[in-house]
């Protein structure tokens, strides 16, 4: 692990032209209903999610390339919380890119989906795929 670089993230910081933005309950209920519309819209198989406050964690598998999902999910949520009257079109909310990861075989995907339900601290909006369709047959 890195140590902190508070010059950096002061420099950073000092480029915002808006506060940073946080999801509080109903911005991250708002978030999380997009994510599985937009999901069910593209024919994405959503397996689990969970909004916090700064962040958001998902595992979606899809026949497109994970920065797609990951670009429109965020400018699909944006305009869900838009047409909500939550937020002004003007309010940027995420960064630029984001991170993205391949998930290969049963252990990683599950390992996966118990950090994203379970290892995030206090549960705020969480999804669960009832049932988990997507993990892969082979093992790793």
């Amino acid at each position: 692990m890195l140590e902190p670089d508070f010059g950096r993230a002061f420099a950073e910081r000092s480029l915002m032209d808006q506060h940073s933005y946080r999801l509080d309950q109903p911005r991250r209920h708002a978030v999380l209903a997009a994510i599985v519309e937009r999901c069910s819209q593209r024919g994405w198989d959503l397996v689990a999610a969970h909004v916090r406050p700064d962040h958001v964690h998902m595992i979606v598998t899809a026949d497109a390339v994970a920065e797609r999902v990951m670009n429109d999910i965020k400018s699909y949520a944006s305009r869900y919380l838009n047409q909500r009257g939550i937020d002004t079109p003007d309010r940027k909310r995420w960064t630029r890119h984001g991170s993205t990861r391949h998930l290969y075989g049963r252990k990683n995907t599950h390992a996966a989906i118990r950090y994203v339900v379970e290892g995030q601290g206090e549960p705020m909006a969480v999804y669960v795929s009832p049932p988990i369709r997507s993990v892969p047959d082979h093992d790793d």
